[in-house]
């Protein structure tokens, strides 16, 4: 792909993430309830004041202004500052951002460990009693919702089996000095092998809530590719030649099968970050989609916005980064 495409492809982002702008400004702004009032409470205080608080606030701007100043300052990276934080958006979405990815990455992780080889083995197996098992799976992690999902897998481990944390990021007596702010990470750099088991205990069952809907799809994605890919000519011509199974499936055929499957991935990574919203809020995970629906509940619309244009900028970018690897994967296609 040369320069000229790839900056045309950079340029469409533009009219996206405006009109992502546009849609998030003014569902926030007709949403039911004043941020003043929820901030206020049950204090007592004087119309004076409150009017005070909202010219603090901006909220004795005309809807039209806010838009254009909260436009304005997000080009130049300024997102305002969070009502309830009484900080710049930036350095409380910084503080949270680590705990999404590390979820998210592990959640990525599993999908790609169990949805591949469960693929191949279904296309192998096809019609089998294993095929019809992983399809029925399949379709279940699709269909099911997560927060039902995720608050199942609580009341099997964590409150009947009590195996596993209920929620939150560590347990208090394995917490420890940041480093990269990714525990798992951190946790082997301190050397605490405690804390690193402490810490991958509490990820496990939000990660595989949110990895589930990504493991059904890809493993469709993977036994359709693969049931394709071993109908072909080449395949079929390997085998002639006497080439074992094994070296004809893992050599050959996996490899192209794998193409749809690394683009899809690539994809769905994005819906990742819409989904850690509910998983997070199930599980008490200290993220930034935790922090998004709380802010939704307490009106604070620069975090909220700022937070939404963020996964937005993510969510493009990983589709273009999926399109640019479909094509280095598979150069017969181009952009």
């Amino acid at each position: 792909m040369g320069f000229g495409k790839f900056l045309e492809r950079v340029l469409h982002l533009v009219p996206v993430l405006l009109g992502v702008s546009v849609i998030v400004f003014i569902m926030m702004a007709l949403t039911p309830g004043d941020p003043v009032q929820i901030m206020i409470g049950d204090q007592a205080i004087t119309p004076e004041q409150e009017s005070a608080l909202r010219r603090d606030l901006g909220l004795d701007r005309p809807m039209l202004e806010r838009f254009f100043v909260f436009v304005g300052n997000a080009v130049q990276g300024d997102f305002g500052e969070s009502f309830y934080h009484r900080r710049p958006v930036s350095e409380v979405i910084a503080e949270r951002l680590p705990a999404t990815i590390e979820l998210s990455l592990v959640a990525l992780i599993f999908a790609l460990v169990t949805s591949i080889p469960l693929g191949v083995l279904a296309a192998i197996r096809k019609n089998s009693i294993f095929d019809r098992i992983a399809t029925v799976i399949s379709l279940l992690g699709v269909s099911l919702p997560g927060f039902w999902f995720g608050i199942l897998l609580l009341m099997l481990f964590a409150v009947h089996l009590n195996i596993l944390p209920v929620a939150g990021r560590i347990g208090y007596a394995s917490e420890i000095a940041p480093i990269t702010h990714f525990l798992l990470i951190d946790t082997l750099l301190r050397g605490r092998p405690d804390a690193f088991l402490d810490a991958l205990s509490h990820i496990v069952l939000p990660a595989i809530t949110l990895g589930l809907p990504m493991t059904a799809i890809l493993m469709r994605v993977t036994r359709s590719s693969m049931l394709e890919v071993l109908q072909q000519d080449y395949v079929t011509f390997a085998e002639a030649k006497g080439l074992s199974r094994r070296r004809v499936l893992f050599r050959h055929a996996l490899k192209n099968a794998l193409i749809p499957t690394v683009s899809v991935a690539a994809i769905e990574t994005g819906s990742l970050l819409g989904g850690n919203m509910i998983v997070e809020t199930v599980f008490g995970w200290p993220g930034l989609g935790r922090l998004v629906v709380e802010s939704i509940f307490l009106r604070n619309y620069p975090l909220v916005q700022a937070a939404v244009l963020l996964y937005a900028v993510t969510y493009v970018l990983l589709n273009f980064f999926a399109d640019i690897l479909y094509t280095v994967l598979n150069p017969k296609v181009k952009l």
